[in-house]
Protein backbone atom coordinates (compact mmCIF):
# COMPACT_ATOMS: atom_id res chain seq x y z
CA UNK A 1 0.00 0.00 0.00
CA UNK A 2 1.52 3.33 -1.02
CA UNK A 3 1.42 6.34 1.23
CA UNK A 4 0.25 9.59 -0.35
CA UNK A 5 1.86 12.89 0.52
CA UNK A 6 0.45 14.61 3.62
CA UNK A 7 -2.03 17.44 3.10
CA UNK A 8 -1.49 20.76 4.91
CA UNK A 9 -3.81 23.69 5.51
CA UNK A 10 -1.86 26.92 5.93
CA UNK A 11 -3.38 30.20 7.06
CA UNK A 12 -1.48 33.45 6.66
CA UNK A 13 -2.01 37.19 6.38
CA UNK A 14 -1.13 39.13 3.23
CA UNK A 15 -2.21 42.63 2.17
CA UNK A 16 -4.86 42.90 4.90
CA UNK A 17 -6.51 39.58 3.99
CA UNK A 18 -6.41 36.11 5.56
CA UNK A 19 -5.46 33.39 3.09
CA UNK A 20 -6.30 29.74 3.65
CA UNK A 21 -4.61 27.32 1.23
CA UNK A 22 -4.18 23.57 0.92
CA UNK A 23 -0.76 22.29 -0.12
CA UNK A 24 1.16 19.02 -0.21
CA UNK A 25 4.65 20.54 0.20
CA UNK A 26 5.57 22.65 3.20
CA UNK A 27 9.03 23.32 4.63
CA UNK A 28 11.28 25.86 6.23
CA UNK A 29 12.73 27.77 3.31
CA UNK A 30 16.41 28.16 2.65
CA UNK A 31 15.68 31.90 2.82
CA UNK A 32 15.96 32.89 6.49
CA UNK A 33 12.60 33.70 8.08
CA UNK A 34 10.37 32.22 5.36
CA UNK A 35 8.10 29.18 5.03
CA UNK A 36 8.07 27.54 1.58
CA UNK A 37 4.85 26.03 0.26
CA UNK A 38 4.16 24.23 -3.00
CA UNK A 39 2.08 21.60 -4.79
CA UNK A 40 -1.15 23.55 -4.35
CA UNK A 41 -4.38 21.54 -4.09
CA UNK A 42 -7.52 23.11 -5.57
CA UNK A 43 -11.16 22.05 -5.37
CA UNK A 44 -12.62 20.37 -8.41
CA UNK A 45 -15.93 22.24 -8.61
CA UNK A 46 -18.64 20.06 -10.05
CA UNK A 47 -21.56 22.38 -9.32
CA UNK A 48 -22.54 25.64 -10.94
CA UNK A 49 -21.94 27.66 -7.76
CA UNK A 50 -18.44 29.09 -7.86
CA UNK A 51 -16.78 30.78 -4.89
CA UNK A 52 -15.22 34.08 -6.09
CA UNK A 53 -12.47 34.03 -3.44
CA UNK A 54 -11.48 30.49 -4.49
CA UNK A 55 -11.31 31.59 -8.13
CA UNK A 56 -9.24 34.64 -7.12
CA UNK A 57 -6.78 32.33 -5.34
CA UNK A 58 -6.53 30.02 -8.34
CA UNK A 59 -5.81 33.00 -10.60
CA UNK A 60 -3.25 34.48 -8.19
CA UNK A 61 -1.34 31.20 -7.84
CA UNK A 62 -1.98 29.75 -11.33
CA UNK A 63 1.64 29.85 -12.54
CA UNK A 64 3.26 29.46 -9.11
CA UNK A 65 5.07 26.22 -8.25
CA UNK A 66 6.43 27.36 -4.86
CA UNK A 67 5.89 30.49 -2.82
CA UNK A 68 7.70 31.89 0.21
CA UNK A 69 5.72 33.34 3.09
CA UNK A 70 7.36 35.41 5.84
CA UNK A 71 7.22 33.47 9.12
CA UNK A 72 5.62 36.35 11.00
CA UNK A 73 2.67 36.32 8.55
CA UNK A 74 1.80 32.66 9.21
CA UNK A 75 -1.18 32.25 11.53
CA UNK A 76 -1.50 28.48 11.60
CA UNK A 77 -0.39 25.28 9.87
CA UNK A 78 -2.42 22.07 10.19
CA UNK A 79 -1.90 18.63 8.72
CA UNK A 80 -5.39 17.55 7.67
CA UNK A 81 -7.02 14.34 6.41
CA UNK A 82 -9.57 15.98 4.11
CA UNK A 83 -9.32 19.00 1.88
CA UNK A 84 -11.59 21.96 2.52
CA UNK A 85 -12.16 25.04 0.42
CA UNK A 86 -9.29 27.43 -0.18
CA UNK A 87 -10.40 30.98 0.49
CA UNK A 88 -9.50 34.60 1.14
CA UNK A 89 -11.29 36.54 3.86
CA UNK A 90 -10.94 40.20 4.72
CA UNK A 91 -9.54 41.04 8.13
CA UNK A 92 -11.61 43.27 10.37
CA UNK A 93 -10.49 46.83 10.99
CA UNK A 94 -9.42 45.85 14.51
CA UNK A 95 -6.78 43.40 13.26
CA UNK A 96 -3.56 44.89 11.97
CA UNK A 97 -0.61 42.95 10.62
CA UNK A 98 2.53 44.52 11.98
CA UNK A 99 5.58 43.80 9.88
CA UNK A 100 8.25 44.03 12.54
CA UNK A 101 11.89 43.11 12.17
CA UNK A 102 13.10 39.93 13.85
CA UNK A 103 16.14 41.71 15.23
CA UNK A 104 16.03 45.24 16.56
CA UNK A 105 19.21 47.29 16.51
CA UNK A 106 20.75 48.27 19.83
CA UNK A 107 21.17 51.96 20.52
Amino acid sequence: MSQSKPLFRIQFVSNGERYELYVRELSQASLFGFVEIGDFVWDAHTSLVVDPSHEKLKDEFSDVTHTYIPMHNVLRIDEVKKQGTAKITALSDKVTALPTPIYTPKK
